[in-house]
């Protein structure tokens, strides 16, 4: 039975915290911790860490709280609880920059707003992969065992088309995604180079 770990937890409940008080208390709220283009009227430098915590709808925060569960916890394990935190805040800062630059170079709309923890999520999922690539993991609408080492790369690459292609003009920062990712990737190529007691199978 997987057991959530600490830091997870209190991330967990720190974006439960922001989502009730966002969707039921205070609606407005949301628009004020989202992350808007810098050239925004409404861009706030602390925007670029409370948008993390805030969330759209109950979907969105439900699966990327799924993940952060099912990925976050066997890493924290791993990790330790701080190396786990610096992970997670520097993939889901990351995919802000990337997003941010698509913005920049206009290949996404600079009049919306970014909220989720969706980029730190992938950051996990980069993590997860390297530390356990022959984990089996399932779709929920496709319950068929698919290794993490296929899985996750396959995702990167579906998110990755969807953002260069918009072949579905949906409101998703595939960006993002694609920026936790890789912003995770480099840290755990940076860390296994420097730390001798770091290993990525």
């Amino acid at each position: 039975m997987l057991r959530m770990t600490d830091v997870v937890r209190h991330l967990l409940i720190i974006n439960l915290i922001v989502f009730v008080f966002t969707a039921l208390i205070f609606p407005d709220l949301l628009r004020v911790l989202a992350l808007y283009y810098p050239q925004s009227p409404y861009f706030q430098p602390f925007q670029l860490v409370t948008h993390f915590f805030t969330h759209a709808n109950l979907g969105h925060i439900f699966f990327n709280m799924f993940g952060l569960v099912m990925f976050g916890s066997p890493i924290e394990a791993l990790w330790g609880g701080r190396r786990f935190l610096f992970y997670y805040l520097f993939c889901a800062l990351g995919a802000a920059i990337t997003q941010l630059l698509m913005m920049y170079f206009q290949i996404e709309s600079t009049n919306g707003l970014m909220v989720g923890a969706s980029g730190a999520i992938y950051g996990l999922l980069v993590a997860f992969g390297a530390k356990f690539p022959n984990a089996e993991l399932m779709l929920i609408f496709l319950p068929i065992p698919i290794k993490a080492k296929y899985f996750i790369p396959g995702l990167i690459v579906l998110d990755l088309f969807l953002g260069i292609s918009n072949f579905s003009a949906d409101p998703v920062a595939h960006f993002a995604h694609l920026g936790g990712a890789f912003f995770g990737f480099l840290l755990i190529l940076l860390w296994q180079n420097k730390d001798s007691d770091f290993r990525v199978n």
